[in-house]
This record gives structure tokens, sequence and C-alpha cells, in this order.
């Protein structure tokens, strides 16, 4: 294990640039709650200002998590550039498609009506294909124990990428099922149904920044090493508890 903690090392260029990115991404999404608030659109429904809102604040909220929790994966400098760069201009492609979409006034995802609205949803589907290859590369490489940390930690960013796969394949699971709705013909109820697994998917993703952000907490109390891993251990079963739960609940919706 490294004698250097990761998270006081002088974060790099592009490590600053990610950040600063996720930051701009955040304030996107804070603008649509405003535009939301002076505007008589619904908050729920496709054409809500709900997307836009939401896209950036997880995708800015992701964005610096992974920056930062990246730093602790074994991972050789010039590929975690490579895949941090490519998540980067990838969460603002996925993000800017979103809040296009909402000022066009027409549904993003799964809307094929007209060119422009093909090639809008199609380049969303290919960014959610690159954001699952790079985040389930991230995830290997946890899941393998490459990481520079206390065991506290490493348990934290073990349990946060597996649920971070789960989100995504939650994501994956909510596309394919609106789709094939859509296919169909019920235009109308593809729309309402794609979106049944949103509060797994959003409580799953944010794992990797929950989980591992209380290990670095713990790890700046007067604590001995064995104790933070047991309450991280007693977090890591009362978060998968919760989101079991938010899954439950929301197959019952549907």
């Amino acid at each position: 294990m490294s004698s250097v903690v990761p998270e006081l090392r002088d974060p790099t260029r592009l490590q600053r640039a990610c950040y600063a990115v996720g930051v701009l991404l955040v304030a996107v999404g804070v603008v649509h709650l405003g535009v939301f608030v002076l505007d008589d659109r619904p908050w729920g429904g496709p054409l809500s200002w709900r997307k836009p809102a939401t896209f950036g604040l997880s995708f800015g909220l992701t964005l610096m998590t992974i920056t930062w929790v990246t730093s602790y994966l074994r991972i050789a400098p010039r590929t975690r550039a490579l895949l941090m760069t490519v998540f980067a201009v990838d969460c603002v492609v996925e993000v800017a498609g979103i809040a296009l979409q909402a000022w066009r006034n027409q549904p993003s995802h799964l809307n094929t009506t007209t060119t422009a609205n093909a090639t809008i949803a199609y380049t969303l589907a290919v960014g959610g294909a690159v954001l699952v290859g790079v985040l389930g590369t991230f995830a290997v490489v946890a899941g393998r124990g490459r990481i520079d940390a206390r065991p506290s930690m490493a348990r934290a960013l073990r349990a946060g990428f597996v649920l971070l796969v789960a989100g995504l394949a939650s994501g994956i699971a909510m596309i394919a099922y609106g789709t094939t709705v859509m296919r169909s013909g019920d235009t109308q109820r593809a729309y309402d149904v794609a979106g049944f697994l949103k509060a797994f998917h959003g409580v799953t993703l944010h794992g990797v920044l929950v989980l591992p952000a209380l290990a670095w907490w713990l790890g700046r109390r007067t604590l001995d090493e064995s104790r933070r891993t047991r309450i991280v251990t007693m977090a890591i079963g009362c978060y998968a508890a919760a989101a079991a739960a938010v899954l439950v609940w929301s197959l019952l919706q549907m």
C-alpha cells in the first residue's frame, strides 16, 4: 500500500479540470431548477424542467465523485487520464442533450419522431453506453482490490462501485423497457413507465460518494482502523437495505 494518502495529494491539472466541469454541470442543474420555478411546466412528465435539473445536478456530482474516488485506484496514469477525459466529455454531452431537448420542448430519451430528435436520442444512448464502459472499468479495478487506501476506505470504495454498477444496470433496464413499450405503439405509456426505476437508480448511483465520504470522515476521527471498518461495514449494510427497499417499492408501483 502506498504511504501517501490519496486525498492529501495535490490534484493534477486534469483532476482540477474535471472538478471545474462538475461544478459547471451542477450550476446547469441549479439554473434549470430556477427555470422550473418560473415556468408553468409540471415537475413530472417527459417535457418537464426536472430532467435538465436532475441530470445537471447528478452528472456534476458524479463527475466530481469519480474524479475523487478513482484517485485511490491503482491505474496507469495515461489510462486514468484517458478514461477521465472521456467520462468528463460524456457527462457534458449527456447534460447538454437533455437541456437542449427541454428548451426545444421535446422529450429526450426514446424520441425519434424527427431527424433532430432521433440524432439527440441516439447520441444520448451512445453516451450512456460509454458511461457504462468507463464506470464499469473503474468498478472492475476496485473489485479486484487494486486500491491504495486503508481497509475501511477500500471496503467503502468496493461497495460504492458495486452500487454504482447496480445503478447503471437499472438505467439500462429503464431504457430497454421504455423502448419495448414504445415499439408497441403506445408512446405516452412508454414515457410514463420508462422511469420506473429512477428512485433506485438515483440511490445506487450516489453510493459511491456517500460510503467513501463516510470512510474519509471516519479517517479523521480518533478511532482505530478496526472500528472504522466495522462502522463502514454497518453503513454498507444499511445502504444496501435501503436500496433494496427502494427497488421493491419501485417494482410495486408498476
